[in-house]
């Protein structure tokens, strides 16, 4: 009853607030529906608050990742494993700004770049960021459909048309209620940590190799083009743009207290929670790499690069019958739970932005249906090896949009005017300049050697 009370308060306090505004709740028919228990102890509290962060982890461990980890892992055995230790600890600082955001103003990212940016700047930066949820789309019916193939036989452009059907899974699951969505991606999660910690187990990894590799980067990194090249694919990939506005939205979905006291509480509960679901991001992205070094490199298999050869080699060389399929059910539920996020992200950018509704399954269908026909045209003129170099397109269209999001974000939460006393410090706010410069400028370096056809 308690619980009821204080959801209702809370959605009363909020609806008034955007009333004054013009503009509707972030993610409106989801918002403040998860209670969180007043004066209970840090365990309640923290439960509470458990599900945004795993269900933006999500990005960090998608089939479009999979690709640049293994072939890190095969040619250069656990060398890149410190950079995604460094990519991993930019992304839990962009996650927790993105948290901060969303509880300290109410708005989520795509509200404030219409609130706070020009009209034009604001509708240039929507364009931006469907053309990144598209491209993240189109990895995941690439990734679906190669992990149905891999599973079932089913060819890859039948595999990419039945992914259309899961235009009507995040229609069921909202029904549900919201804390339903999370526990069905939390599950997943959970499917694709097992799938990996039974091949690092069975792999047998030197545990002091790995530690010295994961946290004393080797000169190699920089000096070795080939080396540089995947290491700025890993970095280049591990920030999502569209994760930034989801991430804004569904820490929302909490019916905290909305005063100074009840937003503080909140920001440090859900950056305790996408901190410790990034930390599952980073073991799932360094056992790709691991399971690659130990399986491939130094075996005579160093050029393996692509999904499909990493499944038809991991059983035989890791000694384990049933590795490959652990890791084509790993990459399965990777394509399912990337599809609900996707989804979600593309409602909020668009209401957001646009102040637009569309039902969630017409939006679903029409972004399933732009990521399907160029899979299709693809698998249909080029064969597998076209839609693996799909794959990588689809990355390189991330890259390119990351800048109109993060950007934006780090202004934002460094400004006094729009924060308050929420504004991150100074050396916080410098921090996350250098980290947003960094990760734009391997970016752009992959752009670059995209363009240039140069791949080390």
């Amino acid at each position: 009853m308690q619980d009821a009370r204080t959801i209702a308060r809370s959605r009363s306090e909020w609806r008034l607030l955007h009333v004054e505004r013009g503009e509707r709740p972030s993610l409106p028919e989801a918002h403040a529906t998860v209670a969180v228990p007043k004066g209970a102890t840090w365990v309640r509290r923290l439960a509470a608050f458990l599900g945004p962060g795993y269900m933006i982890s999500v990005g960090y461990m998608d089939p479009g990742n999979w690709a640049t980890d293994l072939a890190g892992g095969a040619q250069f055995g656990y060398t890149l494993l410190f950079v995604i230790m460094l990519s991993n600890l930019m992304a839990i600082l962009l996650q927790a700004l993105s948290a901060r955001l969303g509880i300290a103003t109410g708005r989520d990212l795509a509200q404030a770049c219409r609130a706070y940016y020009p009209r034009p700047v604001a509708f240039l930066l929507w364009i931006a960021c469907e053309l990144a949820i598209i491209a993240c789309d189109l990895a995941e019916v690439i990734g679906t459909a190669i992990a149905l193939q891999l599973l079932f036989g089913i060819p890859l452009i039948g595999g990419a048309l039945i992914t259309a059907l899961d235009a009507f899974l995040l229609l069921l699951l909202m029904n549900k209620g919201f804390r339903f969505l999370e526990a069905f991606v939390i599950a997943l999660l959970i499917v694709i940590f097992g799938c990996f910690a039974v091949q690092i187990f069975v792999a047998a990894p030197p545990a002091g190799t790995i530690l010295h590799a994961m946290f004393v980067p080797s000169s190699e990194i920089v000096t070795n083009p080939a080396m540089l090249y995947i290491a700025i694919g890993i970095i280049g990939a591990t920030v999502m743009p569209h994760n930034l506005y989801l991430h804004s939205s569904i820490v929302q979905t909490r019916a905290y207290e909305r005063n100074d006291e009840g937003r503080r509480d909140a920001i440090k509960w859900a950056t305790v929670d996408s901190t410790v679901a990034l930390m599952l991001a980073l073991f799932v992205n360094a056992a790709i790499l691991i399971v690659a070094a130990v399986a491939f490199h130094g075996s005579g298999h160093e050029d393996v690069a692509e999904i499909g050869q990493a499944f038809e080699l991991l059983s035989p060389l890791l000694g384990l019958s049933i590795a490959s399929i652990l890791f084509a059910v790993a990459l399965l539920a990777s394509g399912l739970n990337s599809t609900v996020t996707a989804t979600l992200a593309g409602q909020i950018v668009m209401e957001g932005f646009l102040h637009l509704r569309m039902p969630q399954w017409a939006r679903r269908l029409v972004t399933r249906g732009i990521a399907i026909v160029p899979v299709v045209a693809v698998t249909a003129i080029y064969g597998e090896h076209g839609t693996a170099e799909l794959l990588v397109f689809s990355q390189v269209i991330l890259s390119m949009q990351l800048p109109f999001a993060v950007i934006p974000l780090v202004q934002f939460v460094s400004d006094k005017n729009k924060m308050g006393s929420f504004a991150i410090p100074r050396g916080v706010a410098i921090l996350a300049w250098v980290v947003a410069a960094i990760i734009l400028a391997l970016n752009f370096k992959l752009l670059y050697d995209t363009f240039a056809g140069i791949s080390g």
